[in-house]
């Protein structure tokens, strides 16, 4: 455990929780979903740890053990975060993994620094190319009644939304695929989130238009997502990405949900760790 400092002008330091499990193996970064934290990488940690991998996970900010700030939570400002805990720990030949929001995280990190300290890039049930539905992006799965009706909920009720948002995380058609336990880990998570930053963070990955930043991806790429997601539909966003990477791997886990780096955990890390060492 330590922390990242992510500095942003005078006064305006931002202290991020990082888990680091060490070693000399190539360093892969594992970048977090809303609302949860980088303790939702459970599942793939020890596997790759015991691969050899140095596996790096931290908390957003505003969210897990994170410092919570008032501003920040636009991609830019977090894509510099990334880049200061990439400098930080001197992580170099990196593989970047991003989850939902996080792999706004991704995109943006390399339209905005490059690719000089990757090796791969892996976008997992992820966000771009553009959430909203527009006019010149009708195939955008999150129209604007859907996330006005999200914020609305979030601002009224945050223990009831969470609970709701969690459980059609982890189902499909109505039938969660984790335990109850499992599930109940995830809610605790979003309990660390701070409610301005949840506000804000919601605000960005379903606003922010990634579609001039995945032609700059040119490492090695591999897109993952169930076929059943609910929250991030893969017709509307890693279908599309796959077409915006040139020469990226496509893998469709079928029946998986949005949360399917646990509901479907064997088969994400065997993916993940043969695109690793391909």
């Amino acid at each position: 455990m330590t922390e990242v400092t992510a500095h942003h002008g005078l006064f305006k330091d931002t202290n991020l929780h990082v888990d680091d499990t060490g070693g000399s193996g190539r360093p892969v970064v594992l970048i977090h979903g809303w609302p949860l934290s980088g303790a939702s990488w459970s599942e793939q940690v020890p596997a790759l740890a015991a691969a050899g991998y140095r596996v790096v996970t931290y908390d957003r900010r505003g969210f897990g053990r994170s410092d919570k700030t008032r501003s920040g939570y636009d991609y830019d400002t977090l894509a510099e975060d990334l880049h200061a805990l990439l400098e930080q720990l001197d992580l170099r030949d990196v593989t970047l993994v991003g989850f939902s929001m996080g792999g706004g995280e991704v995109a943006r990190y390399v339209s905005n620094h490059g690719t000089g300290r990757l090796h791969s890039v892996v976008f997992a049930a992820a966000v771009p190319p553009y959430m909203a539905k527009t006019d010149d992006n009708p195939q955008g799965p999150l129209t604007k009644e859907l996330a006005d009706e999200m914020e609305a909920g979030l601002k009224a009720d945050e223990d009831s939304f969470y609970d709701g948002f969690v459980t059609n995380f982890f189902s499909v058609d109505g039938v969660l695929k984790v335990t109850e336990a499992q599930r109940q880990d995830a809610i605790a998570l979003t309990k660390q989130a701070d409610h301005t930053a949840a506000l804000k963070a919601m605000e960005s990955f379903g606003t922010t238009d990634f579609r001039g930043d995945l032609p700059k991806v040119t490492v090695p790429t591999l897109v993952i997502h169930g076929d059943s997601d609910a929250v991030v539909p893969l017709e509307g966003s890693g279908a599309l990405t796959h077409v915006a990477v040139p020469g990226s791997r496509l893998h469709v886990v079928a029946g998986a949900p949005h949360g399917f780096n646990v509901s479907h955990a064997e088969e994400f890390n065997r993916v993940l760790l043969e695109f690793l060492a391909s």
